[in-house]
């Protein structure tokens, strides 16, 4: 265990905004919405997984809804505090801990607002590794935890609760609610006990996010470049190495709202040593797809992200515009986030492409056998 005070939060928002793939929704209105109840009520505790009682109770936390929406539409600060309190009343017993149903983005934040309103600690570990844009897609769901009962509360007081059968079904509802809520709500779901949280989360992703933002905010003053810092970061994490994918200028954006999700893709021009060639990303709240001259060079679940080219910061899917000069990156994800049953809900396909998952330790294989990779992950680099 370890106590994570209002300031390191700014390091999480950073690295969190890098893992959220382009969504997650801004991590800023959260990270201030987290230092303000840490402030008032204390710093709160980070439990490894393993620290979790297998009979703990623990309720994961987090908004839901287009990241379009909350750049106008500011959270009051205590819609999931109230989602919390109304599902512990349902289930008649108390949250022992919460944690992110996704690292990335907004989500990393709104746990640590929960926990120090509630007094519980939050667990080092989410259900997607990074951020995806539907309920389902969880390592949660992926390997058997219920959904439901979940609750989704707005900021003007409306809680809902839902029961479904299916987790699917609880996306249906939830995004329909959220709709009706203006756009963004928070929720509370996929209840489960320390147990199923050990067996089911992707584990040390608030960790990761922490190291990840403090390398790239560090870089600066230690005369390295923001880019190539976060890079080196994330070389002993259970991700793997990230590597680089492309640098360029936006040239075209076309971006909507539809049904909750922000959709669209982006254009880049090349520049440096891709100057000639064009990279297009397609994204659902997330990046999912990138495709340089037509040539897939990564897919969902690998992490894509976007970064301003001289800052390493992560521009979000809603904030990225024409001129900007940014190079875009790749993660890969953990081994937990590959299997059958998980690229069956977030592989290329459960988005609508037509397209094998390439892990990227395959399509880069050469700089995988000299960065190295984690050992689970060595039949990648045998060809």
């Amino acid at each position: 265990m370890r106590w994570i005070h209002p300031e390191e939060l700014e390091a999480l928002a950073v690295g969190a905004a890098i893992l959220g793939t382009g969504g997650g929704g801004d991590p800023f209105i959260g990270k201030l919405m987290a230092q303000e109840a840490m402030r008032e009520t204390g710093p709160v505790a980070l439990l490894d997984p393993e620290e979790l009682e297998d009979d703990a109770l623990v309720l994961p936390t987090a908004m839901m809804g287009a990241p379009t929406v909350m750049i106008e539409k500011v959270p009051e600060g205590m819609e999931a505090y109230r989602a919390l309190r109304a599902e512990e009343r349902r289930l008649g017993r108390k949250a022992d801990a919460t944690s992110p149903i996704e690292c990335g983005g907004v989500n990393s934040q709104i746990p640590f607002a929960v926990a120090a309103r509630a007094g519980i600690p939050v667990v080092d570990g989410d259900g997607m590794g990074r951020a995806f844009p539907e309920l389902q897609m969880e390592t949660f769901h992926v390997y058997g935890v219920a959904g439901t009962p979940a609750v989704v509360a707005d900021e003007r007081g409306a809680v809902v609760t839902l029961e479904t059968p299916e987790n699917f079904q609880l996306e249906w509802l939830a995004r329909g609610v959220t709709i009706r809520m203006g756009g963004h709500a928070h929720l509370v779901d996929y209840p489960m006990s320390g147990r199923d949280f050990k067996r089911t989360a992707v584990r040390g992703t608030i960790s990761m996010g922490l190291a990840i933002g403090r390398a790239v905010r560090e870089a600066r003053s230690r005369g390295r470049h923001p880019v190539d810092a976060l890079l080196e970061a994330t070389r002993d994490s259970i991700y793997g190495h990230g590597v680089r994918l492309f640098e360029g200028k936006v040239v075209d954006v076309e971006r909507r709202t539809r049904e909750g999700f922000a959709v669209g893709r982006a254009i880049l021009q090349g520049l440096r040593a891709d100057q000639g060639s064009r990279l297009e990303i397609r994204f659902q709240n997330e990046n999912l797809v990138a495709l340089r001259d037509g040539e897939v060079m990564a897919t969902v679940p690998d992490l894509i992200s976007v970064l301003d080219s001289e800052t390493g910061l992560a521009v979000t899917t809603e904030r990225i515009r024409y001129g900007q000069r940014v190079t875009v990156i790749g993660i890969p994800t953990p081994e937990i986030m590959r299997s059958e049953a998980a690229l069956k809900v977030w592989g290329p396909r459960a988005f609508g492409y037509d397209l094998p998952f390439v892990p990227l330790e395959v399509r880069f294989r050469e700089q995988y056998r000299q960065w190295g990779v984690p050992r689970e992950k060595e039949r990648y680099l045998v060809a």
